[in-house]
This record gives C-alpha cells, sequence and structure tokens, in this order.
C-alpha cells in the first residue's frame, strides 16, 4: 500500500458546518474503507491547511478517485502528495543511474 498525505481546506459550506467536522471527519475514514484504503491518522491544524490527513491506498488512480469523492461533498477543497517512507525513498535511491 502507498502512503499520501491529504491537505484540506474548508470551503465556505464547510466552515458554516464547522461543528459537524469531527461527524464528516469519522464519515471520511468510512467512505475510504468503502473505496479501498485506510485514514491512518486526521489532524485538524493552524496555519495554511486547516486539515491534515495520512491514507493508504493501493495506487494513485483509487486516491484520485476518493480525493474527488471527498471535494465532491463541497466541505473541502483538497491537495494530495504521495509519501515515501525511508525504505521506499532507499529503494529509489538504489534504482538511481
Amino acid at each position: 500500500m502507498a502512503s499520501y498525505i491529504l491537505l484540506a481546506n474548508y470551503t465556505d459550506q464547510g466552515i458554516k458546518a464547522i461543528k459537524d467536522t469531527v461527524k464528516r471527519t469519522d464519515a471520511v475514514k468510512e467512505l475510504a474503507k468503502k473505496a479501498g484504503l485506510t485514514m491512518k491518522e486526521s489532524y485538524w491544524t493552524l496555519g495554511q491547511y486547516n486539515v491534515v490527513a495520512v491514507f493508504e491506498a493501493p495506487d494513485d488512480d483509487t486516491m484520485t478517485a476518493f480525493a474527488l469523492s471527498v471535494a465532491r461533498l463541497g466541505n473541502v477543497k483538497t491537495q494530495t502528495m504521495r509519501a515515501f517512507s525511508a525504505k521506499e525513498m532507499s529503494a529509489i535511491i538504489g534504482k538511481m543511474v
């Protein structure tokens, strides 16, 4: 499974219903399970992004489809980054020519 970091910012719709943010995150965790992903962690943050979550997914296509599904709900705008563990990065470096 590949790791991904999803960064999210509230939309106007999401901020109007901010009191439901924990419930919405629980719902996203369940949606992830249905899509074949695992939400490993989620955090509400200060700074440029309102929410940061860590997911495991089988591939980029699955993660992208999931992120689009979350964005379609209208509460957040997302940015997704593929993340590599130290072991994965060592293997990547080993392939350098």
